[in-house]
């Protein structure tokens, strides 16, 4: 018999997440059955979703969240021992799974470390790559403006704008942030968010407008970048991290009327909405990555028994790059 352990949500979230907020218990696997196999967690993913997604996930259940997993065990001859994978089986330590569970299959990443594949090669980046690519259609020369631009997402569509030729402003809040995006990924644009004067430094970086505004916060953020988008402007809304531990209670802002007024276009997404050409995505952005033009950095935590505190840590800000946990 194998004990798996788990994170069950424990009680409801108030603000941002509590250690007592997610509880660790042991759950006792049956033997595998023909056509199952058993995973082992290697490394686990901490995202914002997961906060925002709170209000569906029952008291008492696993809490969401993806991972990449090792198959230990096999009675499944399309999953022998040995095998990597993704799987969205949520925060626990073992996984009893068929074909038909929620996982794919991780490709041959060469030298490139499996926890990428949670990272640049896996959600986060195809959310980039497709989410920017195809809601804000990018060209030569446009101006394009990121927020949580220091983030697992944020980062990589920063980098793909400048391949695409793009000016970027890079929007961030920590000041480690900050500096990775200017030294180490050499933006000329990395405007902080906390600054009195935040409105008017982005003016004076966009002197001909935003033609794409990729936004992972909302809020206050967005009603500033909004005033500086030019008609027609294209908005892909991947998120609204300034509002999930406040269950969404931002303040008002006049979108809207700025929307009608220069007829832009802001579209929600979800990556998922790519699923069949999930590899496309990750093929490219390790083109990418091999080539040089994208740089990728990881907040690694150790231990799953310090998987809340990686969680809690993430939405604070206090990452750079993708927040993963190793098991």
């Amino acid at each position: 018999m194998v004990k798996a352990r788990k994170y069950i949500y424990h009680s409801h979230f108030d603000g941002l997440p509590k250690e007592t907020d997610l509880k660790l218990v042991e759950e006792e696997l049956p033997p595998l059955q023909d056509g199952e196999f058993l995973t082992e967690a290697v490394f686990l993913s901490v995202d914002p979703y997961m906060r925002s997604r709170a209000s569906g996930v029952d008291l008492g259940s696993t809490y969401i969240g993806s991972q990449v997993a090792k198959v230990i065990e096999s009675r499944n001859p399309k999953h022998p021992k040995g095998e990597h994978l993704v799987g969205r089986f949520g925060w626990r330590s073992h996984t009893i799974c068929d074909s038909k569970s929620d996982f794919w299959v991780v490709p041959d990443l060469e030298d490139l470390p499996l926890s990428y594949s949670l990272g640049v090669l896996g959600m986060p980046g195809n959310t980039a790559y497709f989410g920017f690519l195809e809601i804000c259609q990018p060209k030569p020369g446009q101006t394009v403006v990121v927020t949580g631009a220091g983030g697992a997402v944020g980062s990589i569509v920063c980098q793909i704008a400048r391949i695409k030729g793009c000016t970027v402003i890079a929007i961030a809040g920590s000041e480690e942030k900050i500096k990775w995006l200017s030294n180490d990924l050499k933006f000329e644009h990395v405007l902080s968010y906390k600054d009195d004067d935040f409105g008017a430094k982005l003016e004076q970086v966009t002197p001909e407008g935003v033609d794409c505004y990729f936004d992972n916060v909302g809020g206050e953020v967005t009603s500033v970048v909004l005033t500086r988008m030019n008609e027609f402007g294209r908005i892909a809304v991947c998120g609204a991290v300034s509002g999930y531990n406040n269950d969404f209670s931002v303040k008002a802002s006049p979108i809207q009327y700025l929307m009608i007024r220069k007829q832009l276009r802001m579209e929600g997404f979800n990556v998922y909405r790519w699923q069949a050409l999930w590899f496309e995505g990750i093929a490219q952005n390790k083109k990418w990555l091999e080539e040089g033009k994208l740089q990728y950095r990881e907040t690694l935590t150790e231990g799953f028994a310090n998987m809340v505190q990686a969680f809690i840590n993430m939405l604070s800000g206090r990452n750079v790059g993708k927040a993963v946990v190793k098991a």
